[in-house]
């Protein structure tokens, strides 16, 4: 009932305003004043709803407080180990005496630990008075002196040295009762004085050239005559050096050179004059050597393989001149963490020979003899190392060179009695196949071993004179609690051949050339030290264990058994 009322009352009021309503008009009097119209100076503009800020400006106020700034100190950085670095003493004094009375006197003068300056002073003496019963006269006696000195800074070093031997020896390889030969006659001394100065950066940027320049002299000469109108009529030679190399490493690469000028000068007597021996003749050569050896090595894989890459260019001044070109090339490859390393190369190069170098090999050579630069024409070689354990380590290696102007050690008839040797130079073919294993134990044990196998194929000659077919080379140290070392060498060598002028035993003759063996080399040495404290210790040294009066050369014994014992201090 209620809803239909309230539809009922909607309705009707719905229709009462739909109804229209009639127009109504009134009339009246009135008074409308309109304002005086006026223009407006400013021109329109936008307003933005942004509205700036105002800026405040303050007055500056000088005001100057006490202020105190602490620093904590940072304490220094300790690194533990678990051994302390041996305490180091600055002089070192080794003294001893042995059999054929054979006196030794060694001194060390060093400077301790330090970053920046190092310097030193060495000393040492060794001499024997033993002679042979059936040979000329066969003492000996050497010296040398070495002053040293380096600055060490961050970005470059300097170092200097000088040294001075005094090697006094006599030609022995005569047979001949030793008291029916003046000494005077068969001795020799050999004076070497010199020194070397260099100069190498050291920047740590890699973009950086670094280099190293040296400087070489040194003067060599034998015994003056026993006459003093022959006072020239010795071996004198003045060696002169500039060295210089740089480096400079860009990405994996990195550019190489070197740069070498060589100069010696040997002098026996006036060139072209003769002495009182009409088949002694004066000699004088002038020798110099120019090389300039630019190469590139680059790394790869993580620096496990390695290639390099260049030439050497050779100017060779000594009786001729003459140019040479030697290739540089060599490829490395590491194996499962430097387990296996194989390598394989190509290169060659001029050695220059000289008088000392000669004597450094065999101190019985004549004072008069012709020297020609040793070149390599060709040597190819390649091998494989690496490690087999922590502590062991190994190398394979075999080699083929072409050798020009090899010199070989002869015995001398022409200007002495066979107890002097002469130069023979030749062309050979030479083939090598080495190998090497060394094993260590901390420092507590060290052993290393070396086999050598020599194939020689000569020119002129039928044999390599004085040179092995084979070596085998051994040494051991062992350290017992730092109190009792023990060092072992061992020393073979065999196939050695002496040419000879006459019929004797063990000669053959080949290509109308006598030949003579000159045996097995077994030479055993062992050394044995016990140490009293750091300070002071006493040593015993026995060289040819095997009693063995084997022919370093022909008609050139050495010594049999020796033993010397003596101590050693450091302060």
């Amino acid at each position: 009932m209620k809803k239909y009322i309230l539809c009922s009352f909607v309705g009707f009021t719905s229709f009462l305003f739909g109804q229209g309503v009639p127009d109504v008009e009134i009339t009246a009097t009135g008074l409308r004043q309109v304002e005086p119209a006026y223009r407006m100076t400013e021109s329109p503009k936008i307003i933005d709803t942004t509205i700036a800020n105002p800026v405040i400006d303050f007055p500056l106020l000088v005001l100057q407080q006490p202020t105190k700034i602490e620093v904590e100190p940072i304490n220094p950085a300790t690194i533990k180990t678990e051994q302390k670095l041996n305490q180091l003493y600055s002089t070192y004094v080794k003294v001893g005496i042995g059999t054929e009375l054979m006196p030794l006197g060694e001194v060390y003068f060093d400077s301790k630990r330090s970053r920046k300056f190092v310097y030193g002073v060495h000393a040492k003496h060794l001499s024997s008075y033993g002679n042979f019963s059936d040979y000329a006269p066969a003492q000996f006696d050497r010296t040398k002196l070495g002053l040293y000195g380096a600055l060490n800074e961050k970005n470059y070093s300097l170092r200097g040295d000088l040294h001075y031997n005094n090697q006094g020896l006599h030609y022995y390889g005569w047979k001949i009762p030793t008291d029916s030969v003046d000494r005077a006659t068969t001795a020799q001394r050999y004076q070497d004085v010199g020194g070397a100065f260099s100069f190498a950066s050291h920047k740590k940027d890699s973009a950086t050239l670094n280099y190293k320049v040296g400087i070489e002299y040194n003067n060599f000469g034998s015994k003056k005559p026993l006459e003093d109108s022959l006072s020239d009529w010795r071996a004198r030679e003045n060696f002169f050096a500039v060295n210089s190399s740089a480096f400079y490493k860009m990405g994996k690469e990195i550019y190489a050179a070197d740069f070498n000028v060589r100069y010696n000068g040997y002098k026996y007597g006036v060139a072209g004059d003769t002495n009182t021996s009409i088949i002694d003749t004066g000699i004088v050569v002038n020798n110099t050597i120019i090389n300039l050896k630019p190469t590139i090595s680059t790394y790869l894989f993580n620096n496990r393989f390695k290639a390099k890459i260049g030439v050497d260019i050779v100017i060779d001044a000594n009786v001729k001149t003459k140019a040479h070109i030697y290739p540089v090339a060599e490829l490395k490859y590491s194996m499962f963490n430097d387990i296996f390393i194989p390598y394989i190369g190509l290169r060659g190069g001029l050695k220059q020979t000289t008088f000392k170098s000669l004597t450094a090999d065999n101190e019985f050579i004549l004072p008069n003899v012709a020297l020609r630069n040793e070149n390599t024409a060709i040597d190819v070689y390649g091998g494989i190392k690496g490690t087999l354990s922590k502590r062991m380590s190994f190398n394979l290696s075999a080699s083929f060179a072409r050798v020009q102007n090899k010199a070989l050690f002869v015995t001398d008839t022409t200007y002495s009695v066979g107890n002097k040797f002469n130069l023979l130079f030749d062309t050979l073919n030479l083939t090598t196949i080495e190998g090497s294993l060394s094993y260590q134990l901390n420092e507590k044990l060290k052993i290393d071993g070396i086999g050598r196998f020599y194939s020689y194929s000569l020119l002129n000659n039928t044999y390599a004179w004085n040179l092995p077919q084979w070596q085998a080379i051994a040494r051991g140290s062992y350290n017992l609690f730092d109190k009792f070392l023990v060092n072992l060498d061992l020393n073979f060598e065999g196939g050695r051949k002496a040419l000879v002028y006459a019929l004797e035993d063990d000669v053959t003759v080949e290509n109308n050339q006598m030949a003579k063996s000159l045996g097995l080399i077994a030479d055993i040495n062992l050394g044995l030290e016990y140490r009293y404290n750091k300070r002071i210790s006493a040593f015993i040294q026995m060289n040819n264990i095997a009693s063995q009066r084997y022919n370093r050369w022909y008609n050139h014994p050495v010594q049999i058994f020796q033993f010397m014992g003596g101590i050693t201090a450091r302060f």
